[in-house]
């Protein structure tokens, strides 16, 4: 299960100004704020964008200057892997350390969409051991029960983190994932194509594994 809202997209007029440096060429810019105050990339800013993107890493640096802040919910298990995304990447989550105990758990905290009857029933009984640690741990702060729940927490619990990253980013993730094997992988790269111009500048540039 992977959930991603509260989507914003900024700094690509700045971003588009900057590519435009090593040629001179800002009075060949066409874009324009539209009537919504959304900024819009004209055919001869879009054309130079994607001929930079197709350029290669070297040339699109104004990717890394368009900035995307996103609040994602997934399992643990997914985050393992966007991690790897280290560079270039800020992510604030929900703390396990602090509030892992402060309401109960209940299935839905947990990514179980691919689970068959026997996994369920599975995962209700960690749940079930997760609650009475709770439990124990409130009444009597009992660092071994908090231990107990870290410990035994599956990697399908679901963690909610605020994150920003570049289009430089999503060129990678898009380019390395869009066809995994875990669907939350799939899902991430199906929002990646929704975003403004990612048709152009992020999931078909003929470099993408560079």
């Amino acid at each position: 299960m992977i959930r991603i809202t509260e989507v914003s997209v900024f700094n690509l007029e700045n971003a588009m100004r900057g590519a435009r440096n090593p040629m001179n060429s800002w009075h060949r810019s066409d874009s324009y704020v539209n009537n919504a105050g959304q900024y819009v990339l004209g055919e001869n800013d879009l054309e130079l964008a994607a001929k930079l993107c197709n350029a290669g890493s070297d040339h699109r640096k104004f990717m890394r200057q368009i900035i995307v802040s996103v609040d994602i919910l997934a399992p643990l298990y997914w985050w393992k892997e966007f991690d790897t995304y280290k560079v270039g990447t800020t992510a604030n989550s929900t703390s396990t350390m602090h509030k892992i105990h402060v309401k109960p758990f209940d299935i839905d905290d947990f990514s179980h969409d691919q689970l068959d009857i026997s996994g369920k029933d599975a995962l209700l009984g960690i749940l079930k051991t997760l609650e009475s640690a709770r439990e124990r741990y409130i009444a009597s702060k009992d660092k071994c029960e908090w231990y107990k729940i870290i410990q035994l927490l599956p990697s399908g619990y679901n963690q909610l983190r605020t994150c920003t990253m570049s289009y430089e980013n999503l060129i990678n993730m898009y380019s390395a994932r869009n066809a995994h094997k875990l669907h939350e992988w799939r899902e991430f790269c199906d929002w990646i194509t929704t975003l403004p111009y990612a048709n152009r500048l992020i999931c078909f540039v003929s470099d993408l594994a560079k």
